[in-house]
């Protein structure tokens, strides 16, 4: 039977095609902006008619119906990155969540770690050889896909056509949904506040020309992007990028010519962005997407030279140790790619990890609070180790603790706090005999 009679055959309603999910099954859902709407709607109306079905997931841009207290017995969404539709329903202990390293995500569900019955996907049309594209969000989804029992996916005329690793035959879907909606835009900062501006400026003096670039998700990388004008030959190897690259390729600024590995190719697993980033994607043959174990593999990007990493955090303490997962005991996010890329970053030659953040919080009552901190709150995970640290930067500038002793850093960290908090760090740094 050749690949349209197939695809013919396998057409059917969203409604229709969540019925071949039971109670029990543990389905995997794609994330990111590719979340499949019709499908989670209608596994949500579903939902009363299964028990016990777990909903595996990365950060999702999805409405919330599926964690609502009234699918308690029937749906639970394991999540593997805390994203805002789930993260209330996280913490009052409704759904869970599973820390993993994004370079690990997928290896959980191939290896059978987390074993898929059913993944629900998000695809382009089929071209002239049957082949969807995952689209926008390749990295997190191809090998969980390929590890299911049973896929179901929505074909969406207005999905893009990525290209890479990035294919699934039809032969391999067993119910297709046909849908025709825009993919959900997650534009990464654009212009940006004056804070993250200024971070950004800080951070563009540490990227050397023919630098490999990764960038974090949020306002701060996405500001860098505006300072690298007058830079040459940067290349992309990251977990994902926005519309900020499309500018500096446009004016030559990114070319990938000097990257070691894939060389004149911007390597991703998955976009966030606009409408203008999806269409410029589209059949590009620049961009190659990958799966997240191999972006996201340290001695992988360990092979690029001058590899930078830019992410964030939420907290940093006075010994270099970086919070980005948790608040506290609350759990916030999750590790991501942080750590794959700043251990990457710094085994790879001429590399230069970073983690950039603002110098303050302001808190829901108005409260200025300080993000370098004398020690993480009570139950705060470690995200970047004081071992892997190297460049923190703030608005007030860098702080390079790599090789330095507790006492240097204390003395470097301090000097990049907002100036109100720098006393009472002070302070607590020799209370607890530091400096």
């Amino acid at each position: 039977m050749d690949w349209k009679s197939v695809y013919q055959s396998r057409l059917c309603s969203a409604e229709e095609a969540v019925r071949a999910i039971k109670s029990n099954h543990r389905v995997f859902m794609t994330g990111n902006v590719s979340v499949p709407q019709k499908l989670l709607a209608a596994l949500v109306d579903y939902a009363p008619e299964v028990t016990n079905v777990e909903i595996c997931q990365a950060l999702s841009i999805a409405p919330s119906d599926y964690v609502k207290p009234e699918m308690e017995g029937h749906l639970r969404v394991n999540t593997l990155f805390i994203s805002a539709n789930v993260r209330k329903a996280v913490q009052e202990a409704r759904a869970d969540f599973t820390p993993v390293l994004l370079s690990e995500f997928t290896l959980l569900f191939k290896n059978g770690i987390l074993p898929v019955d059913v993944a629900m996907i998000h695809v382009s049309p089929p071209d002239d050889h049957g082949f969807c594209s995952l689209g926008v969000e390749v990295g997190l989804s191809k090998s969980p896909a390929e590890s299911a029992k049973v896929i179901i996916a929505e074909v969406n005329e207005q999905m893009p056509r990525t290209l890479g690793d990035a294919f699934i035959h039809v032969s391999r879907i067993n119910h297709l949904v046909p849908v025709d909606y825009p993919v959900v835009e997650l534009p990464q900062g654009g212009e940006g506040d004056e804070i993250s501006q200024k971070i950004g400026g800080y951070i563009a003096e540490l990227i050397p020309d023919g630098a490999t670039m990764q960038m974090g998700i949020g306002a701060i990388p996405d500001a860098v992007l505006n300072y690298l004008d007058s830079k040459k030959d940067l290349g992309i190897h990251s977990e994902m990028f926005s519309d900020g690259v499309v500018r500096l390729v446009e004016k030559g600024v990114i070319n990938n010519s000097r990257k070691t590995i894939h060389n004149g190719k911007i390597v991703a697993g998955f976009i966030l962005g606009t409408q203008k980033l999806y269409h410029w994607v589209h059949d590009n043959p620049l961009c190659e997407f990958h799966r997240q174990e191999y972006v996201n593999d340290p001695f992988v990007i360990a092979q690029n030279e001058r590899q930078v990493a830019i992410n964030s955090a939420i907290e940093v303490d006075l010994t270099g140790q970086g919070c980005a997962d948790s608040i506290g005991h609350k759990f916030f996010s999750g590790v991501g790619g942080q750590l794959d890329f700043i251990y990457g970053a710094s085994r790879s030659k001429g590399g230069v990890p970073i983690i950039a953040m603002p110098s303050t919080n302001i808190m829901k009552d108005g409260t200025m609070v300080s993000k370098i901190v004398p020690t993480l709150k009570q139950g705060a995970g470690v995200v970047t180790s004081r071992n892997h640290m190297h460049y923190v930067v703030t608005e007030y500038g860098v702080a390079d603790l790599y090789g330095k002793c507790i006492r240097k850093r204390v003395e470097a960290l301090i000097n990049i706090a907002h100036p109100d908090f720098r006393a009472d760090l002070r302070k607590k740094a020799k209370e607890l005999q530091w400096i």
